[in-house]
């Protein structure tokens, strides 16, 4: 890599975080501590009882003792991990105004910046029909910026997608306990089982990042059809109206059975648009996450 090559990137990263700063402060921080619980809690201290204390926190014994109410406080322990996987496959690079993949490595650097904020450990895990980079979680934004680094400068070594794969290879190498994003437009198959597996340690995340193009062909004439994954091209006539319906049942019938499985599963998901805010439905995420939280 030379130093244009650098310049470029770092100004990329730079472009990245500040681009993202509002939201981390106006939309995700505020939200992500009372979403994303620690590993547990410790004991603090004894006190004093307070007016509005949960009398369920008395300590009775103390209380008998000295014939005045004290109560336990606890304080969470957070020293989470965040883990991003993020799907570097070709299919990656569709989209109308904006790639797929540049809308997920701006997503997920907002996640990473909350997760800064929150003193938490993050780490990446980029694949494709192998994994072609893990970093272990760390703390920082030196760490932080790394990490996008790495996703913005990312040349994939193949263009076909193996969830299953880097589900199995990070069942085996994340040990301890750690919130997972997996992100992907999940147009491989296969991969319940090992998400399923990976989900009974975890916290997993699936974040469909997808274009609204991939399920409607419009009405163009002749054209070639190329797999970007695999290469294999077809000619279709746009123009055939049968021809596009059957695609559009054939996409949207793929989409749903996805959508289906992940919901079976109690597998949490965040669907994202090319051609739409992702804020909005991060919005919806954390919502439907407090009400888990607090019922």
């Amino acid at each position: 890599m030379n130093m244009t090559d650098t310049k470029e990137i770092i100004a990329q990263v730079r472009k990245i975080e500040i681009k993202t700063k509002h939201l981390v402060d106006g939309l995700i921080a505020g939200n992500y501590h009372s979403v994303f619980k620690g590993q547990g809690i410790e004991f603090s201290e004894i006190r004093d009882y307070r007016p509005g204390d949960d009398i369920r926190t008395i300590d009775w014994k103390v209380t008998a003792r000295f014939n005045h109410p004290y109560i336990k406080e606890f304080i969470e322990e957070r020293d989470l991990r965040v883990y991003f996987m993020f799907d570097f496959s070709a299919s990656g690079s569709f989209g109308n105004l904006l790639a797929k993949k540049r809308k997920a490595i701006e997503m997920s650097s907002t996640l990473m910046f909350s997760a800064m904020r929150n003193n938490d450990n993050i780490g990446l895990l980029i694949f494709t029909k192998e994994v072609e980079k893990y970093i272990p979680a760390k703390k920082g934004r030196r760490h932080v910026l790394k990490l996008i680094s790495a996703l913005v400068s990312h040349e994939p070594e193949s263009k076909e997608t193996d969830i299953k794969n880097a589900l199995s290879y990070a069942a085996n190498v994340i040990k301890k306990r750690s919130i997972i994003f997996v992100i992907s437009d999940f147009f491989d198959r296969d991969f319940i089982t090992p998400m399923i597996i990976l989900k009974n340690r975890h916290d997993v995340i699936a974040v469909r990042v997808n274009d609204y193009r991939e399920y409607k062909i419009p009405d163009i004439g002749l054209i070639h059809l190329e797999d970007e994954e695999t290469g294999e091209q077809i000619l279709v006539d746009t123009s055939d109206q049968t021809f596009r319906k059957r695609y559009e049942k054939i996409m949207t019938k793929q989409k749903k059975l996805i959508e289906k499985s992940l919901k079976k599963h109690k597998i949490d998901t965040v669907s994202i648009v090319t051609d739409e805010p992702y804020d909005i439905p991060l919005r919806k995420f954390f919502r439907l996450r407090q009400k888990k939280v607090w019922s």
